[in-house]
């Protein structure tokens, strides 16, 4: 058998208020709210941006979720690219309200990052590749 070829689809993230999570995705970021629907006892909404889907949904009847306290293993952060003036990019954000826990810097001749906080204790990395 062939090896399949694999595309990004989605991040899934669980959130205290997944409604207004996803608003924050939507007004902050420039993600497009697709869908809000119920799946097994708990609110779940989807935002599309171009080339990927980030579903947020609420806790389930039975579990329990409980704040980040810090690094832990598993998933860090994930990232969005920046395809022009990063910097302005960012300072729109940064007006809009939106908190950096790291602001923009070279990480090597060809590439810039910068961190944001999203709801929920979620990192996300911007990052801008100049070549």
């Amino acid at each position: 058998m062939a090896n399949p070829v694999l595309t990004f689809d989605h991040v899934h993230l669980l959130s205290q208020d997944p409604i207004a999570a996803a608003k924050w995705y939507a007004e902050k970021l420039g993600g497009e709210i697709m869908a809000t629907t119920e799946v097994r006892g708990a609110p779940q909404v989807l935002v599309r941006f171009q080339g990927a889907t980030i579903i947020i949904r609420g806790q389930r009847t039975g579990e329990s979720a409980g704040d980040k306290s810090g690094l832990q293993w598993g998933v860090d952060h994930f990232g969005f690219r920046v395809s022009s003036d990063f910097d302005g990019y960012c300072d729109r954000l940064r007006r809009n309200g939106v908190a950096f826990s790291m602001d923009p810097v070279d990480f090597g001749p060809e590439l810039r990052i910068a961190f944001i906080q999203a709801p929920d204790g979620v990192s996300i990395e911007l990052l801008h590749r100049k070549a």
